[in-house]
């Protein structure tokens, strides 16, 4: 594996917020699943609750995450063939249509329902649409299809991650992450 001092990082800035987002997005899919099979409880409006705020903290995240790296560089990859860098622009682009698509369809989806999202319990945010009940559905369907891609978006890049770490041993995994300190 290289782990030569040559290899060139994200800032610290964009390492934690895609780590942070990383977290975000797994825990939220997680919290999604589970609460989806729940009997109607308090315990199941709570963790609706949370999964909202958490989807709309992805989705601030996400924004400025966005802008940060409209403003800032990445660091160059390592070389790699032309099929690979392409697949690797189409995979992110799409990550970043998903970080926004996905809780902005639940967030439609919860006003649609006639359940608006009050952030952390305290602030009220816009209805994106009236109540309607085939709506709903609609997007609630949209919701969870969008999830399932970017769900299989994460797990494809994970797998390239992962690939260039213990095969292609060219030290791509080691730009998003912290480094190390030397003794």
């Amino acid at each position: 594996m290289t782990n030569s001092p040559s290899i060139q990082r994200y800032g610290n800035v964009a390492i934690a917020a895609h780590w942070l987002l990383a977290l975000l997005l797994i825990g939220n899919v997680v919290l999604g699943v589970y609460m989806s099979d729940l009997a109607f409880s308090p315990t199941r409006l709570k963790l609706f609750n949370y999964h909202k705020w958490a989807g709309i903290t992805i989705l601030t995240l996400s924004a400025l995450r966005l802008l940060w790296r409209l403003t800032h560089r990445p660091p160059a990859e390592p070389a790699m063939p032309a099929w690979q860098q392409r697949a690797a622009a189409a995979v992110h682009g799409l990550l970043y249509v998903c970080f926004f698509a996905v809780p902005l369809a639940g967030w439609a989806y919860s006003s649609a329902a006639g359940f608006p999202v009050v952030l952390f319990g305290v602030l009220p945010l816009p209805d994106f649409v009236s109540p309607d009940r085939a709506l709903a559905d609609n997007l609630k369907l949209l919701h969870k299809a969008l999830a399932l891609g970017l769900t299989s978006l994460v797990a494809l890049h994970v797998a390239a991650a992962l690939k260039h770490q213990f095969f292609d041993r060219d030290g791509l995994l080691l730009r998003m992450l912290p480094a190390r300190r030397q003794p």
